[in-house]
């Protein structure tokens, strides 16, 4: 999935405002603060709060809080 650059440099966690990076499979975008990586669908970022995965449960392949 293919995310903007540009837009990358202006997102940030919804949570603590903190930047976020994009995790290796490009699928989600992780805040090192909070530990919880939001995910990307259609190649849109998810940024709210109540979406946002854990990051151990994040790389144990679980990609949703339900």
């Amino acid at each position: 999935m293919a995310i903007n650059p540009d837009l990358l440099t202006i997102l940030a966690c919804p949570k603590c405002r903190q930047s976020v990076t994009l995790v290796d499979g490009k699928d989600g975008l992780a805040c090192a603060a909070c530990k919880t990586v939001y995910p990307i669908r259609d190649e849109i970022p998810v940024m709210l709060i109540e979406e946002a995965v854990p990051v151990e449960r994040w790389e144990k392949g679980e990609r949703s809080v339900k």
